[in-house]
């Protein structure tokens, strides 16, 4: 009588299949889901700078004269910028991907506006309908 011992062949493509199905579908689950991660950075710096700006119009009695780039911080996947929307009575700050997060813009607005003016392809997303950042693949 013979002891085998090892695998078959056919045992090990049948391990090899099932790991490359289980890989197939949670590598682009991990990808989108390390995106999301990445959007919570412009989300939250365009949330800091807008208290700084409340901060400095309750002081100044405008938001002219913001110095919105030293304010805005170092961000590593977002540019945050005010542009030239300051205004006395008004603002809007924008986030602009760059590195991974390239693809997406941002905004908020003295009256608390939210929205997305862009994002990768199959990303969705409805720029003026909605107040609300994307924050998924679905939308918002």
């Amino acid at each position: 009588m013979r002891v085998s011992a090892g695998f078959t062949l056919m045992e090990v493509m049948i391990t090899v299949a099932i790991v490359a199905i289980l890989a197939s579908i949670a590598v682009p689950n991990y990808r989108d889901y390390v995106t999301r991660s990445r959007l919570v950075e412009a989300q939250s710096k365009l949330s800091d700078v807008r208290a700084q700006l409340e901060q400095f119009y309750m002081n100044n009695r405008t938001y002219v004269g913001f110095p919105c780039t030293s304010n805005a911080g170092a961000a590593e996947n977002f540019n945050i910028s005010c542009g030239t929307t300051l205004t006395a009575n008004s603002y809007t700050i924008t986030a602009t991907g760059t590195n991974r997060a390239s693809g997406f813009i941002f905004t908020l607005d003295d009256q608390g506006i939210k929205q997305t003016t862009a994002a990768p392809t199959g990303w969705t997303y409805l720029p003026v309908s909605q107040n609300c950042w994307v924050n998924k693949k679905s939308g918002c």
